[in-house]
């Protein structure tokens, strides 16, 4: 498909910008060659508030040789009365937290009385030598191209501070050498034994040179991210050394088409061949994901963004990032699948707790059977049978029937372990098959139940098995928490209604005992209960589902006794 662009000229030139900015920081190592992180760290802040405009830019830096760790914030001149340095390095302390695991962060806070949005990327890994961020008012920030160049930034800044950390342990081992050095010198006619103790001492220090060059060569290894060109006209490919290592190639050999192409894997190859077809025949931005096939059966998950210039006489060219996000997939596959099985455990043990009411359920129906055929048959023995009599006690018969079906069929669908569905849901119609399966644990509870259904309720769509669960377990929580109440009517509201931004919202109020107002942020953690047989799952899993369904689950303290529980979905869900 081709992308038309509304304004060409204007899209070229940011384009033009935005290479001009890439070279620009690509030619940074070389510059910062020799000097040192304070130095590095004012040219990196001063590139990045012009390249992005920014309204501040913020780096810490941990871990250096021979110096503290430090904090640089760089806000523009126009700026400086709104964002305060003492006050952002505040802030962003607390934003960032002290968990190094936290790759790469991205959101829109509030400052002050201004919202901005944070970008923050590390300095290695797990941010062995510090962390950038990047902050702007602006909504839209950042943009692909913006986050490519920060991404790209923030790597420059890692070797151009892993060189500076290099020489500075170079120079240290050279000074404490030539010290050494000198001192042996002056002591070569007093004893040959002096002489001995200097050359090994030279050799020591050789060994330790050498060893802060591998650490160099390392250190390199550090970022999972390597670039690449691909010219269209000519198919001339050009892999940096760390895109080498990730698709596991002969650095000595150039890289080609087919070569990557054996490296995909088979189900993805269809993607690449699209996107490439895209990248021939216009100006893209592309961003997706593919993965590999690696000779010995390993798979790796790799991320690319790239995006493509013009030159001047014609040449199209792509330029792009290629991340290996390998880990971070295999972590939230496994995260989807522990969610899943803790969604069943919690279905199971809630539904566990209905039996005797779905026993009861099941049981009316089935009795109601039972008399209606001992009936027919002795209208079929009379002398006339009684045949309209008959026909009208079978009819019966059937619809009782027919309950017992549905209730064991709402019951395999809330029991069953299948996965996530999205489909148009009617809320309502999900709420009444939830109160009919728990009608009669309720009045066994003296619970008086009432229910305010909208009657203009837009359709949400998502998960309908999962949604009835959090339904079934707010009913529940609500019936609990009225156990020991017997100075006032055992009252339960359950209501939807239309929400603001077009969204479905459903409420249970109860008139229970409530909640302690300070621990209302404990009530939707795992394992954290009130009852003494509860295990602390149910509300957790609940709030798991609403937000899968990018919806919100809440609870408030009524202005009498009790609590309100509610959530609100809205009507197009990326379920």
């Amino acid at each position: 498909m081709k992308v038309q662009l509304e304004h060409p000229a204007d899209e070229i030139k940011r384009l033009q910008r935005c290479i001009n900015d890439l070279v620009s920081l690509l030619t940074l190592p070389a510059m910062w060659s020799g000097n040192k992180p304070c130095d590095i760290v004012q040219t990196l802040l001063d590139s990045l508030l012009r390249m992005l405009d920014l309204d501040f830019v913020y780096v810490s830096l941990t871990n250096l040789v021979d110096a503290a760790a430090s904090e640089t914030v760089r806000v523009p001149q126009s700026q400086e009365q709104m964002f305060r340095p003492r006050e952002l390095c505040t802030f962003l302390n607390r934003w960032l937290g002290d968990d190094p695991q936290k790759r790469y962060l991205q959101e829109r806070s509030h400052l002050g009385d201004e919202e901005v949005s944070l970008v923050s990327w590390p300095l290695g890994v797990q941010r062995e030598i510090g962390v950038i961020v990047a902050g702007s008012r602006r909504a839209d920030f950042p943009r692909d191209t913006e986050a490519l160049l920060l991404s790209i930034a923030a790597n420059q800044a890692l070797i151009g501070l892993q060189e500076a950390r290099l020489l500075s342990e170079q120079k240290r081992v050279a000074d404490e050498l030539d010290q050494s050095v000198a001192q042996r010198t002056a002591e070569l006619a007093a004893a040959n034994e002096v002489l001995r103790m200097e050359v090994a001492e030279r050799r020591r220090a050789e060994e330790a040179l050498k060893r802060s060059e591998a650490f160099l060569a390392e250190a390199q290894r550090l970022s999972l991210t390597g670039s690449f060109s691909w010219r269209i006209d000519t198919d001339e490919i050009t892999f940096s050394e760390q895109l080498y290592r990730i698709f596991d190639l002969d650095p000595d050999a150039p890289v080609t088409l087919e070569q990557i192409g054996s490296r995909v894997h088979p189900e993805d190859i269809s993607l690449l061949s699209e996107k490439m077809d895209l990248a021939r025949r216009s100006i893209n931005d592309h961003d997706y994901e593919i993965r590999l096939r690696m000779p010995d059966g390993r798979v790796k998950y790799l991320r690319t963004k790239s995006y493509g210039i013009r030159h001047k006489d014609g040449r199209l060219e792509h330029i792009g990032a290629i991340q290996d996000v390998t880990e971070h997939r295999l972590a939230e596959e496994a995260l989807s699948k522990l969610r899943t099985e803790l969604t069943h455990m919690a279905r199971v043990t809630t539904l566990g707790a209905l039996t005797a009411s779905i026993a009861h359920e099941v049981n009316q129906p089935l009795s109601g059977i039972v008399t209606n055929a001992s009936t027919c048959l002795r209208m079929l023995t009379l002398d006339p049978p009684n045949v309209e009599g008959a026909r009208e006690t079978a009819r019966r018969t059937i619809r009782d029937g027919n309950r017992a079906s549905d209730v064991i069929t709402r019951l395999r669908a809330l029991f069953s372990k299948t996965d996530t569905i999205a489909e148009q849901v009617d809320l309502n119609d999900a709420t009444r098959e939830v109160i009919a399966l728990s009608l009669s644990e309720l009045q066994g509870n003296r619970v008086i139940l009432r229910s305010e259904l909208a009657d203009d309720l837009p359709l949400i769509t998502g998960d309908r098995v999962q949604l009835q669960q959090v339904i079934l377990n707010l009913l529940r929580n609500g019936s609990d928490s009225m156990n020991t109440v017997h100075d006032r009517p055992r009252e339960l509201l359950i209501r939807t209604e239309r929400d603001e931004d077009d969204r479905a919202l459903l409420s249970v109020k109860d008139a229970g005992i409530g909640f302690d107002p300070q621990s209302t942020d404990k009530l939707f953690q795992a394992f954290y209960t009130t009852k003494n047989d509860g295990m602390g799952i149910g509300l957790s899993v609940s709030r798991s589902i609403i937000e899968h369904h990018d919806g919100r689950l809440w609870a408030t303290l009524n202005d009498g006794p009790g609590a309100t529980f509610s959530f609100s979905i809205p009507c197009r869900s990326n379920t």
